[in-house]
């Protein structure tokens, strides 16, 4: 005989903490078996065999496997295409469901209407819940009930729902996990995969940063930002507790996580902005798309301060200051007039954070061809913003060891000429 099992399958919700499709599973009334895959799919197509994502994915399910541990249970991870792996699963045990939260981005949707034909074929229920934001999908809308797509009443109506509702973090009951013999998780050399500098430390609000958050966010040598990117974008802190702790008082904080959410719904019910414009006529923008230029742009080598600190910062550590990230972007679309998807490729492959809905859109964003975008003609002077945001030159100065000496390049284009060329560009569309 079978047993008579439950899954929760683990996704980008890497922590037991307040995960909702774990504590319904849980309470399923079967005992559950908690399981990751780790799908060739994605990861060989990974260029580095040095990514932090990788390592930090890996360390997190170490983390909660040793949790089970001590009921006498374990994370069990495989290698494999999800289909292949569930087919396994089913004809070992009796699976009476499969538990998961959902993951709404387009390839992560095709997949889980896939596992779900595939077990409703097996007359097994696929139950998917909310858990990585607030609102999610169709939770805010117009009275009209299409989606909003200007950031402003978006996050006035999303406030105004959040006061209506009562968000209580959620208990997972251990008790009822599958006993089972442990298992160490997938090693990172199981996967082909070097360890990297990263270290998997259980996520904490940093409750000083976030109360100073407003005064000192964009000020990139002062690194006054919560660091909790990459902790959001794997689940491995709960977003009802950042919520909880943001409202109301923090309100510049919580409207980066207002922006969060927003992204996501216009990711779900805009799909084709991973490949086009938001708005269909940029579609007609005459990229210069110089590839040396771009090549300079990656290398931290533009002759402009801030932008070749971001940069250099991002290609050393997978991360980049908030607001250089902003620069950096708009330099790349508008000074040198190179495709926003060429860049939004390239952050993709290095930040350690990467979240497709916040990078499609904040690319989009500083490229004038999303929603809500700046408009074509904000083009910010990096050498302002420098002298605004890093006065003593502490951040360009840790980053740029050369700046100051003639082994600095000189700049890859003057501002004004720049600013000019683009403005010329933008307007043939308008």
């Amino acid at each position: 005989m079978k047993e008579k099992i439950s899954l929760f399958w683990f996704r980008r919700d890497l922590s037991t903490a307040d995960n909702i499709g774990l504590c319904r599973a849980l309470s399923s009334g079967f005992p559950v078996l908690p399981l990751f895959i780790f799908d060739p799919g994605i990861l060989l197509a990974l260029e580095s065999k040095y990514d932090r994502r990788v390592d930090y994915i890996q360390q997190a399910l170490h983390h909660i496997n040793q949790e089970f541990k001590a009921f006498d249970s374990s994370l069990y991870t495989f290698y494999g295409t999800p289909l292949s792996v569930f087919e396994d699963l089913t004809e070992k045990y009796a699976i009476q469901a499969v538990f998961c939260n959902h993951d709404e981005e387009p390839q992560a949707i095709a997949r889980d209407n896939a596992v779900a034909a595939f077990f409703s074929r097996q007359e097994i229920p696929f139950r998917s819940y909310k858990n990585q934001v607030i609102f999610e999908r169709n939770d805010i809308l117009k009275q009209d009930g299409k989606p909003y797509t200007v950031f402003t009443p978006y996050a006035k109506k999303w406030k105004a729902q959040f006061a209506q509702i009562s968000i209580q973090p959620e208990t997972p009951d251990f008790g009822q996990l599958f006993r089972q013999p442990f298992k160490e998780v997938h090693s990172l050399a199981d996967l082909g995969f070097n360890k990297t500098d990263i270290l998997f430390v259980r996520p904490q609000l940093p409750a000083a940063t976030i109360s100073r958050y407003a005064a000192y966010r964009d000020y990139p040598a002062l690194q006054q930002t919560t660091q909790l990117g990459m902790a959001l974008r794997f689940g491995t802190i709960s977003i009802r507790t950042c919520v909880s702790f943001a409202w109301p008082e923090h309100l510049a904080w919580l409207n980066e996580l207002i922006w969060r959410e927003f992204f996501m719904q216009i990711l779900y019910h805009f799909p084709q902005v991973t490949r086009q414009a938001f708005h269909a006529k940029y579609e007609r923008l005459r990229w210069r798309n110089n590839e040396q230029e771009f090549e300079k742009w990656c290398e931290g080598k533009t002759g402009y301060p801030l932008v070749d600190a971001g940069m250099r910062q991002l290609n050393a550590t997978g991360y980049m200051h908030n607001r250089v990230r902003m620069i950096t972007a708009g330099f790349l679309c508008k000074h040198l007039l190179i495709d926003w998807r060429w860049g939004e490729a390239y952050f993709a492959k290095k930040l350690n954070d990467y979240d497709l809905a916040a990078n499609n859109g904040n690319w989009q964003w500083a490229a004038g061809t999303g929603c809500d975008a700046a408009p074509y003609f904000r083009i910010f002077n990096p050498l302002t913003q420098a002298e605004k945001f890093d006065k003593k030159q502490e951040y360009i100065k840790k980053w740029l060891p050369e700046w100051g000496t003639a082994a600095y390049p000189e700049q890859i284009v003057a501002h004004a000429f720049a600013r000019e060329r683009a403005l010329k560009t933008y307007r043939e569309i308008e």
